[in-house]
């Protein structure tokens, strides 16, 4: 049952309002809303006075003559004066506080500020001395009068195209800080059924952002045609009107699904209007004011209110319920395909002078002629995919191998002895002939591959000094092991291994000391 008011409040309000007070003003002396106080004086048969109307209103039976006649309207071909504009938006029979400094108002409406900020900058840049509610309501009489842009309704074909943004989710408990932390809310909205899919997640990434369109179109049933998004980093690389870079990731998981990204233009939220309604009507409804203790019991909420009152309510601009409309669309999705995305991780390889690149400690060659380019390289638990640094088409696709071991191909093996490789077998000759020779057993029996392994014996020679290095070589031949690897553990057994960068400095300065004290002494002798 509502709350009636006491009969001695009743009366009160009654006599307050025979005697001409505003509602306004009966408010403020009884504590009674506005609303309330008018519908209790109606019911009493007690006119109610207009705002900003002195004295005691006149009895409702109580004839007018025809000199009280309000003035006849002006007609409508006949302007209007800008002062007589500025006294309309004050309260009728007073001008406004807010009337001279008019221009100053809509100077600031029009950079977006609101009435508190506008009566904030009133009072300390122009000394104004009224009210913040004479200011609100000044600013609302602007507002009326301001002609509403007309925008216009983007209409879909069902199946065609959905809309993708994030947006600020609520306040959950981070399981490992303790504390209420800010998620991040994904909106995907089909643009014919107005169909939305509401997802909560802690943080964002590419392979995230590629996971919730994922879990979107499995809700969903289907998949669009076109996904109209932001040119967030997670899905554009390169913002450009006519050629935007997608990030490949986005790009390969809605290629598997059958749809294509279509970035807006900078700036330019419009484009997206539907995702955005959505988003703001999801934090100002179900959202607003919410704290959950975890990200599941959120999403759970979530999911029981977007059955029980988004897909049920009659959309404004359709005028038909979400539901309905979603069912006809559905439909017209393009099918969910039978496995879902294998994701993978991406990146820039070099390709080495033997021809492949470096993938978790593991080598794949490249097609011949691209040593020493960077190409694209996608990589997952099972495959590494080469591809082509333009086109980005795919050249080679090699099984996952060991750490240390290669993936190479006959059609990837040359045919001759590179250039770049004959040059290192020079150089390995130029060091010591035990060094030439078995750089020269390894380039036979490990082929390309072994180019590595020379470049290391080298590298030996400028550690040890090439003296050592052949040593150590010729040791090698006699006893049948012509490797890089016996080659490096017989030095660190006869020498010792190589001093560091660290351990050379002090030597170096000691050196330079005991050189200094034998110039000292020296001189001392002369002298």
């Amino acid at each position: 049952m509502a709350n009636v008011l006491s009969e001695e409040k009743q009366k009160q309000i009654e006599a307050l309002g025979r005697l001409g007070w505003s509602l306004r003003r009966i408010e403020e002396a009884t504590g009674v809303r506005r609303e309330t106080a008018g519908a209790y004086l109606r019911a009493a048969g007690v006119a109610v006075r207009a705002p900003g109307r002195w004295g005691r209103p006149k009895p409702a039976n109580e004839a007018i003559t025809d000199s009280e006649k309000a003035p006849e309207p002006k007609p409508a071909n006949e302007a209007i004066t800008d002062s007589e504009s500025i006294a309309a938006r004050g309260t009728p029979g007073r001008a406004s506080a807010c009337a001279p400094l008019d221009e100053v108002i809509v100077e600031a409406l029009e950079r977006g500020r609101n009435a508190m900020g506008i009566y904030q900058d009133l009072v300390s840049g122009h000394g104004f001395g009224g009210s913040y509610g004479s200011v609100m309501r000044y600013v609302r009489k602007l507002r009326e009068s301001k002609p509403v842009e007309a925008r216009v309704v983007i209409e879909t074909p069902a199946g065609q195209e959905a809309q993708v943004d994030y947006g600020e989710g609520p306040m959950v408990r981070d399981p490992q800080t303790g504390k209420y932390r800010r998620t991040r809310l994904f909106i995907l909205t089909l643009g014919c059924s107005r169909k939305s899919v509401r997802l909560l997640v802690w943080r964002s990434s590419s392979q995230i952002w590629a996971e919730l369109h994922e879990q979107a179109f499995r809700r969903l049933g289907g998949a669009p045609r076109l996904v109209v998004l932001d040119n967030l980093r997670e899905g554009v690389l390169r913002p450009d009107i006519y050629q935007p870079e997608l990030n490949p990731l986005y790009a390969d998981v809605l290629k598997h699904y059958g749809a294509v990204a279509m970035p807006c233009r900078v700036r330019d939220p419009d484009r997206k209007g539907k995702v955005e309604s959505a988003i703001g009507h999801t934090q100002r409804t179900p959202l607003h004011g919410q704290r959950f203790e975890s990200l599941e019991h959120a999403q759970t909420y979530l999911d029981r209110w977007e059955r029980q009152w988004a897909d049920t309510r009659i959309h404004g601009t359709t005028k038909r319920q979400v539901a309905a409309m979603f069912a006809e669309e559905k439909p017209a999705l393009l099918p969910l395909p039978i496995e879902p995305f294998r994701y993978y991780q991406h990146g820039q390889r070099a390709v080495h002078l033997d021809g492949h690149v470096e993938v978790g400690g593991a080598y794949y060659s490249a097609p011949p002629g691209m040593i020493g380019t960077r190409v694209p390289v996608q990589w997952d638990g099972q495959y590494v995919r080469i591809l082509d640094p333009r086109s980005r088409k795919l050249l080679r696709e090699h099984l996952v191998q060991t750490p240390g071991r290669y993936r190479t191909p006959e059609e990837d093996k040359p045919s001759r002895t590179p250039k770049s490789t004959e040059q290192i077998l020079a150089r390995a000759t130029n060091a010591g002939r035990h060094v030439g020779t078995l750089c020269a057993e390894i380039h036979r029996a490990d082929g390309e591959i072994g180019v590595r392994r020379l470049l290391g014996v080298l590298s030996l020679a400028k550690k040890y000094g090439a003296p050592s290095v052949d040593a150590a070589c010729g040791a090698a031949l006699e006893l049948g092991a012509p490797t890089y690897r016996f080659v490096r553990r017989y030095l660190e057994r006869q020498l010792g291994p190589p001093l560091t960068l660290r351990q050379v400095d002090p030597l170096i300065r000691e050196l330079v000391q005991y050189r200094k004290l034998i110039d000292h002494m020296a001189e001392e002798r002369t002298t």
